[in-house]
Parts: C-alpha cells; sequence; structure tokens
C-alpha cells in the first residue's frame, strides 16, 4: 500500500492554463500530469499509488467558494480532497464550517501564495477555528522555487503558529524546504508531521535521514508534490536512507491511514 499525502489537480476547464503558468513560474518544471483528475488517477496506478490526498488551494478571497465545490466534487474513493481558505476573506469562518460540513478531512495553506506570515497573529483565530474543527492543517513549509523572499513559513515561525492548534498539522516538505538545520533546530520533536513531498534530488540524504531519526517515522507522511515529482523519485530517495521495514511502511502508509482515520 502506498498513500501519497501530497498531491495537486485542477478543475478540467482550467486545468492546462494552471500548470502551464506554475510550470514557468517555477523555472520551466516539467510536470508527471495534465493537471487533471483523471491524469492523476492515470499516474497513481502507474506508480502504484493507492489513494492520493489532493491540497487544493484558494489562492485570492474570491475564489474560496469554487476551490472548495471542486475539492467535494472529486472526493471519495482514491481521492482524498482537502479544501481550502483564503484569510482575507470575510466569510473564512463560515467557509471553515462548510468544509466541515462536505466531510473534507482537512484544509492546504500556502502562506507564500495567500500572502500572510504563517505566525502572525491574525491568523490565530483561524488557527484555532480549525482545530475546534478537528481538521487537518498542511502548510506548504519553508522555500517555494516560484517565489522570492522573504519566505513565508520558515520553521521558527511554524513552530510559533504550531502552538495554536490543538489539530493535526502538516508541514511539507520534510517540515521545510530549503530549511533543514532550522528543522532539526526548530520542528524536530514536536507535535507536527512533515511529508516528503518534493524531497528528491533537493533535499539532501544526510538531513533526510537525520530528521526522520530525530523526528521518528510516525510524524513522517509519504508525498510526492505531484504533477511535479513522482511517487517512484521519492521513493528512490527513502529506498536509499536503510529505513527499518517499520519505518518504511509507517512512512508509506500507516501514518497516512491513521491521520485519516482509514
Amino acid at each position: 500500500m502506498l498513500i501519497d499525502f501530497h498531491t495537486h489537480a485542477f478543475p478540467q476547464n482550467i486545468a492546462e492554463r494552471a500548470i502551464s503558468k506554475l510550470a514557468y513560474n517555477s523555472g520551466g518544471l516539467i510536470p508527471f500530469t495534465n493537471g487533471t483528475v483523471e491524469s492523476l488517477k492515470e499516474r497513481m496506478k502507474k506508480d502504484g499509488v493507492t489513494k492520493s490526498v489532493v491540497l487544493n488551494i484558494a489562492t485570492n478571497e474570491k475564489q474560496m467558494t469554487k476551490v472548495n465545490d471542486f475539492a467535494e466534487a472529486i472526493n471519495g474513493g482514491d481521492i482524498v480532497s482537502f479544501g481550502s481558505i483564503h484569510p482575507d476573506s470575510q466569510n473564512v469562518f463560515e467557509e471553515l464550517e462548510r468544509i466541515k460540513a462536505m466531510g473534507l478531512k482537512g484544509v492546504k495553506l500556502h502562506p507564500d501564495y495567500q500572502g500572510f506570515f504563517v505566525d502572525d497573529e491574525k491568523m490565530f483565530p483561524i488557527y484555532k477555528k480549525i482545530s475546534s474543527l478537528c481538521l487537518i492543517t498542511v502548510f506548504h513549509a519553508g522555500q517555494d522555487i516560484g517565489f522570492p523572499p522573504p519566505y513565508h513559513a520558515e520553521p521558527a515561525a511554524m513552530l510559533t503558529a504550531l502552538k495554536q492548534f490543538d489539530s493535526p498539522v502538516v508541514a511539507a516538505h520534510f517540515g521545510g524546504m530549503g530549511c533543514k538545520q532550522d528543522v532539526l533546530k526548530y520542528l524536530c520533536g514536536t507535535d507536527i508531521f512533515f511529508d516528503t513531498s518534493f524531497a528528491y534530488g533537493t533535499f539532501p540524504k544526510y538531513y533526510a535521514a537525520e530528521i526522520i531519526k530525530r523526528h521518528g517515522s510516525d510524524k513522517i507522511l509519504f508525498g510526492t508534490d505531484c504533477p511535479w515529482h513522482s511517487a517512484e523519485m521519492e521513493l528512490s530517495l527513502l529506498d536509499s536512507l536503510e529505513l527499518t521495514q517499520s519505518d518504511y511502511e509507517n512512512i508509506k502508509y500507516k501514518n497516512a491511514q491513521r491521520l485519516l482515520c482509514e
């Protein structure tokens, strides 16, 4: 079994445009899907992925409800779809209630795309509301190759944000892309999950192994960031770390099953 906790897909009518723009802004990345749910499922079958968590992002307040309508429409079967809120929306608390009522299990927040610093106090009531609804929160963490600095979710700031939550929090990209030493300093050993997404070829082997060792394999989730990386790539990195069978199973699917209550 293999559960990918970090993937992306878009509505059919905007997928090609969205993927093209994201690829260009990220330095010409070559995607592994065309951005649609159907293409993601084809990739899952090819890579032996049992289930994928699709992380939707509301990049502006006007599109928030449409993003969550799409999330609800694709949720089910081998797709677990997360909603999103935009912090500038006047209806943010109502939308979180709607996300919960839809049966979605979590929300994705991307501080760089959404224009907030993860430790900004204006976000604390939103974090508290998310926690009250027992939703999982996935943050983009660390650098984003499509954006210039300053980055909005670095490990020290993530630690401050984490203190506002009573529900599960996931810091993507091994806790912070490009922030490996600060992940070890601030986040390892805390009550937060990391995913492995986009680590192949970008995250040094030593730090990947050390983070798993210090943080514990019970708080690491397999992820790819598909369409930008494939399961084959991220499994190749994990295979090089000489993990125990128990650690490997925790990361590949057991932790995700526990978080998603499946």
